[in-house]
């Protein structure tokens, strides 16, 4: 397990993640309500979804043997090495809205995503690179 402390990046130094005050206070929240205020917020990738890669998220205890422990504002997120390849960069948020909520993951290793943002391709991803990249039966929001 490694862990990285981002709270006080260096200036040369690129955030493996980022996480907006809005998504913090929804973990934060969530944790609370589920009464597992010491877990920690697993963010991954896995193979599927109209753009050939799609994200997860996931509470869990402990971190596994390879896990990047990422701590930020009294928060953990674990994420595994596979996914640290596609994730590194990325900008985690949440929406509120009426339709088309949650958490929203802006990538920007994606060269394209689905349009409820859930799934998403990049250059080396095994995807058809001649896909648009949506499915087509998804809203334009790119949140889940």
């Amino acid at each position: 397990m490694n862990l990285i402390d981002i709270t006080n990046p260096t200036t040369t130094e690129t955030a493996l993640i980022t996480v907006t005050p809005t998504a913090t206070s929804v973990i934060r929240n969530l944790l609370q309500q589920r009464n597992i205020p010491n877990h920690a917020l697993r963010v991954f990738v896995t193979g599927g979804g109209c753009s050939g890669m799609q994200y997860g998220m996931a509470f869990e205890e402990k971190a596994q043997e390879f896990d990047k422990v990422v701590e930020m504002d009294g928060l953990r997120f674990l994420i595994d090495p596979t996914s640290m390849m596609y994730l590194k960069g990325v900008t985690i948020d949440f929406v509120d809205s009426l339709i088309g909520g949650g958490f929203r993951i802006d990538n920007p290793n994606a060269v394209s995503s689905c349009g409820c943002g859930t799934s998403f391709r990049t250059n080396d991803s095994a995807a058809d690179s001649t896909s648009a990249g949506g499915c087509g039966s998804c809203s334009t929001s790119s949140s889940y």
